[in-house]
């Protein structure tokens, strides 16, 4: 019996110990080898320190190039079962090339967030003008991401709002998506006994990677905004931020003198977390769902963000701490939190359920294992009713395959 073998194909090379993206992305790597499949890992990025070391995990890697014929050899020669593409970038790159030479591989989109919703918020805000679907619908980018989606025979999505988003405003078939946020292993009592309570916390805490743009703009709006209104209130306080990659527009913000202090990249977000009574999380703007807050459930952290920040996240359940929009409701409510034990343990048992009922490893799982086993017995039948999907191919992959085969000719003119 042919062994089942993944191929993804990263946008970059998964990052756990800086990014939510890596930790996704490691999550399903982590799927794919319980289900059995030999997995290759391929990217045309170049790694970092911070990059994960896949050996160690029995993943095979190599380097890719954009434009290289090269690419189809290797892939009939691998025969992946599955296709996993990092983000619709990298399925509008080598889409066409799967499709052509291992045409019954299933292809699947991780969608890590709807990167054209937040790239239209993202220019609303700066524009300052109110982000509306209406401006969505019409950005390039949107058509170029939802066309990606439609080629794919199924799509991981991670926030309940996009889904909607898609099913309702696009009508796309909900049987080209699948709704699998984070897979994290359920609190246990023995664990959530052993977090510090709230006397054994202090301070505050804000944590995002430097090189997303919402998080930058958070940390922004917090040192201008946010934190004076809270530092008045509580003179001794402190608020630590974390995070790789931080550009030097965040860097001058440290300012140990108020209790604004930037800490850079840290190794153990956990502890962290697990010492530090309150978490801080201002988005503006951004899409998907938040690495830095389930992580901050996960270790009883509460949190005060905003909509965007809790967008997708909890399902109508109630949020682990409190959503606020303006500075001043942001501040006083990070206070009320800080000040106030029975608020900060309820919030912190929400966070608990949010985790436990939405995020639920083992469940996640089991639906994507059902949905994937029906997807290799029913491929066929699957994609003749996906007429759009088809259609998309179609048109647009010719395009994309002629461009991509005439630079490959021009560059080896040069």
């Amino acid at each position: 019996m042919k062994q089942n073998v993944l191929l993804v194909i990263g946008f970059t090379w998964p990052e756990p110990a800086s990014t939510a993206a890596g930790n996704r992305m490691l999550q399903l790597l982590d799927f794919f080898k319980n289900e059995g499949f030999d997995i290759v890992f391929t990217s045309t990025a170049s790694k970092s320190e911070l990059s994960l070391d896949l050996d160690a995990l029995g993943i095979k890697s190599r380097d890719i190039m954009l434009n290289d014929s090269g690419f189809d050899d290797f892939i009939k020669d691998i025969n992946p079962t599955v296709v996993l593409f990092d983000r619709f970038l990298t399925e509008e790159q080598f889409g066409w090339r799967i499709s052509e030479n291992v045409p019954n591989a299933i292809k699947i989109l991780d969608t890590e967030d709807l990167h054209s919703l937040r790239k239209v918020r993202e220019v609303s805000h700066k524009k300052e003008v109110p982000f509306s679907l209406r401006t969505w619908l019409q950005e390039d980018i949107t058509k170029r991401e939802v066309a990606s989606i439609l080629r794919c025979d199924l799509s991981l999505m991670v926030s309940t709002f996009e889904v909607q988003l898609l099913t309702e405003t696009l009508k796309i078939d909900s049987n080209l998506l699948l709704h699998l946020p984070f897979l994290l292993e359920k609190i246990q009592y023995a664990e959530q006994e052993a977090w510090s309570d709230f006397d054994e916390r202090i301070n505050f805490v804000c944590i995002g990677n430097g090189k997303h743009a919402p998080n930058v703009d958070a940390v922004l709006w917090l040192s201008k905004e946010i934190w004076p209104l809270i530092r008045k209130a509580l003179p001794e306080a402190e608020v630590s931020v974390y995070g790789a990659y931080m550009p030097q527009q965040v860097n001058q913000l440290h300012k140990p003198e108020i209790g604004f202090l930037i800490k850079g990249w840290t190794e153990d977000v956990n502890e962290v977390f697990e010492n530090t009574r309150v978490n801080l999380a201002p988005l503006r703007f951004g899409a998907g769902i938040k690495g830095k807050l389930t992580t901050a459930m996960q270790n009883g952290t509460p949190s005060v963000t905003t909509a965007i920040g809790a967008e997708g996240m909890h399902d109508g359940l109630p949020w682990s701490g409190v959503v606020a929009e303006t500075p001043e409701n942001f501040a006083r409510e990070a206070i009320q939190l800080y000040r106030n034990r029975k608020d900060w343990k309820k919030s912190q048992q929400n966070g608990l359920d949010l985790i436990n009922q939405l995020y639920n490893k083992q469940k996640l799982r089991e639906r994507f294992s059902l949905v994937l086993n029906n997807l290799q017995r029913n491929l066929e039948e699957h994609r003749i009713h996906n007429f759009m999907g088809n259609l998309v191919q179609h048109q647009t992959l010719q395009s994309t395959k002629y461009l991509s085969k005439w630079i490959e000719e021009k560059n080896k003119k040069k």
